[in-house]
């Protein structure tokens, strides 16, 4: 539970650190702590940590607030959700284990477009409901939803993909070494 803390605080410091503004949206890689501890845990632990970096966005004021409903939505729901990319986390921790990078760089990105998506299709419905008066006069809130929301997701995914990549195809431990009993009288044992 320490580390799902960790990771989640350090996503929010991510998230705190200015974002690439493209258009009407911004791009950030805040998520690859969670994406991390997705492929390291698997789902359980990263839903804890995404829900807990919503928590922490919300304790901190890092939040647009329209109504209780979308800040559940949007803050704490849709974060949670990035979940999804650990049920990718033995097919990634095999090939990693196994040497095959080629395979391994697929699903971490395959994991982290299924994560982004499963988080970002919670903001795309909150776009076209609870954001649908903010549209552009004339333009269709579905459509501004999916411009800001699918842009700010395309650009998220492929940025948290290439340093997910780069990053564990280079120190696979980050994955791979995994306390197995917790800490002994000899230590913290590893299970490889």
């Amino acid at each position: 539970m320490i580390e799902v803390a960790i990771m989640a605080a350090v996503a929010l410091i991510f998230d705190l650190l200015p974002s690439i503004p493209v258009f009407n949206t911004s791009i950030s890689f805040a998520m690859v702590p969670i994406f991390i501890l997705a492929f390291r845990w698997g789902v359980k632990a990263s839903a804890i940590a995404g829900f807990l970096w919503g928590v922490l966005q919300i304790a901190v004021g890092d939040l647009q607030a329209l109504t209780f409903w979308q800040v559940i939505l949007e803050y704490l729901f849709a974060f949670a959700c990035i979940a999804t990319a650990g049920l990718f986390a033995p097919g990634i921790r095999h090939a990693l284990k196994n040497k095959k990078m080629g395979l391994a760089v697929v699903l971490i990105v395959l994991a982290t477009f299924v994560g982004g998506f499963t988080r970002y299709i919670w903001h795309f419905i909150a776009g076209v409901t609870i954001w649908a008066s903010y549209a552009p006069k004339g333009m269709s809130p579905f459509i501004n939803s999916l411009i800001v929301n699918g842009g700010s997701y395309l650009g998220a995914a492929i940025l948290c993909s290439i340093i997910l990549a780069i990053l564990l195809t280079t120190a696979p431990r980050i994955i791979l070494a995994r306390p197995s009993q917790g800490i002994s009288r000899k230590g913290i044992e590893f299970k490889q």
